[in-house]
């Protein structure tokens, strides 16, 4: 796509859409005010109507408009500029573009007031601006024949600032990765196994200088990853776990990031209600997340060394299916009793967890679909921030501040610890019905030794069981956008 930037007036983009962010001030800026002449007053009055009062996320679009180069203008309301922030702005670039993107080969042009580009800072806008435009087009419809929405074929950022190029880039190219994250997550069980996962994200990280390697069941077995087998043993479709690494530094910590990659979740002989299960195929969110974040650190050449761990299985029932009652034996020689196959992901985690320190990992974060009890907890978008080290943990809450995504801070109290204590095993995989998302980061502590960890659960934002103005019900790709920060942070490169 064909990005740039003018500081001529908004009237003059020549263009099919011009998509106006409007805060509910009285005071417009001078080009928002030129704008409206050009428009013949039609902004005062639909505002002087009532017609559109700029709300948050309030839209109104002025078709065939006369006296500016677009042929149609949309208006999208920010609210009150005192509580504007990059997730206001991000939301309402993508309410006003998925408007315009319904065409093919369509040109669209964005302006807002001064003081709402300053309320988040010019290169922000920008990068934000590259990110909306490249992934508004992408939604849930991978399968439909006609699709929803298409890439514009040209965009222009209407801004007084003209040396923004390298912020719309960057941005463009973290939108790109939320789409490979989105589209992941949307495609079915059957279209993408454990197998095929591995090798999809083998090929295209390779092509990106990626160091990659795949461990087959028998090297599972080898490596004494009990647990994951263990969940993977009901299926048909054998488990792999993917290990890519981005060396875009010869030194500094070694950061590594695990998730959890069940592409099919049944829930096992702890069987999921149909309505629970139509939304499995993901339950590999976390893999999704953190291959993402790897693609996104070589597409933007961050200075860090990061490595990656996708545990993939399916979660099914069988003749061979894991029992309730067994008890597995994990990679680092715990012993694990077995309360409910539902609680597969620790198991998985436990494994790759284990992998990851062994492999050498400095920092290290898990993410994963893990529970219901957090969604509970927390809302369908607000990723649960369980601390094993508070100073990685707060550099992550900082990150997704930057970017405008939701992380919260959850107890991680020793007290919790106990309540996954068994009578045959070393432990058992879950706990009690209260403090279900605690108990579950408490049982994946006990596989990262002395390693500062961080768990994110994501299982309430990665997914929307519904649409709303700025996406699609589907793969949201959140908290993506807070683990690319988090690593431009790494690496000084913020």
């Amino acid at each position: 796509m064909k990005f740039k930037t003018s500081s001529d007036c908004c009237s003059k983009a020549t263009c099919n859409w011009l998509v106006v962010l409007i805060s509910k001030s009285e005071h417009k800026s001078p080009n928002i005010t030129a704008l409206d002449s050009a428009l013949g007053g039609a902004i005062v009055a639909v505002t002087g109507r009532d017609d559109f009062t700029a709300d948050t996320l309030e839209l109104l679009t002025l078709f065939q408009t006369s006296g500016v180069a677009a042929d149609n203008v949309v208006l999208v309301g920010v609210g009150d500029v005192a509580d504007c922030n990059r997730r206001t702005v991000r939301q309402a670039m993508l309410t006003g573009l998925r408007v315009c993107c319904s065409n093919k080969d369509q040109t669209v042009a964005v302006v807002a007031e001064d003081a709402i580009v300053d309320c988040v800072s010019a290169s922000v806008f920008a990068n934000t601006f590259g990110d909306s435009i490249t992934s508004a087009p992408t939604g849930a419809d991978i399968y439909k024949s006609e699709k929803a929405r298409h890439p514009f074929s040209s965009a222009t950022l209407c801004i007084a600032d003209n040396d923004l190029e390298s912020h719309i880039e960057s941005g463009a190219e973290v939108g790109d990765c939320c789409n490979l994250v989105k589209t992941l997550v949307n495609r079915t069980a059957e279209d993408l196994t454990p197998e095929v996962f591995a090798n999809e994200a083998v090929a295209q990280a390779v092509a990106l200088g990626i160091q990659a390697d795949v461990l087959e069941e028998g090297e599972l077995v080898k490596e004494r990853m009990g647990a994951m087998l263990a969940v993977a043993r009901g299926s048909q479709l054998p488990p792999r776990m993917v290990r890519l690494t981005w060396k875009g530094a010869d030194s500094g910590p070694k950061l590594a990031i695990v998730g959890k990659g069940v592409t099919f979740d049944s829930g096992g002989y702890s069987i999921k209600p149909s309505a629970s299960m139509i939304s499995m195929k993901a339950d590999m969110g976390g893999a999704a997340t953190a291959y993402g974040a790897i693609i996104a650190a070589a597409k933007l050449k961050l200075p860090v060394q990061l490595t990656v761990y996708l545990g993939l299985v399916e979660n099914m029932i069988s003749g061979n299916a894991y029992r309730l009652g067994d008890v597995v034996t994990a990679r680092n020689g715990t012993t694990v009793e077995i309360h409910n196959t539902d609680a597969e992901g620790r198991l998985v985690l436990a494994d790759v967890l284990s992998y990851a320190v062994d492999d050498g990992a400095e920092q290290l974060i898990d993410m994963a679909t893990l529970t219901g009890a957090c969604v509970v907890a927390l809302g369908e978008e607000v990723t649960g921030v369980f601390a094993g080290d508070q100073t990685l943990a707060d550099d992550l809450v900082s990150a997704s501040e930057s970017v405008g995504e939701y992380f919260w801070p959850m107890p991680m109290h020793n007290h919790f610890a106990p309540l996954l204590k068994s009578s045959v095993a070393d432990c058992k995989n879950v706990g009690p019905r209260w403090g279900g998302a605690v108990t579950a980061a408490k049982f994946l502590q006990k596989f990262v030794g002395e390693t500062p960890w961080v768990h994110l659960d994501i299982a309430g934002p990665s997914w929307a069981d519904s649409g709303n103005s700025w996406q699609d019900a589907g793969g949201t790709a959140d908290p993506l956008r807070s683990i690319v920060a988090w690593l431009e942070r790494q690496s000084g490169n913020s």
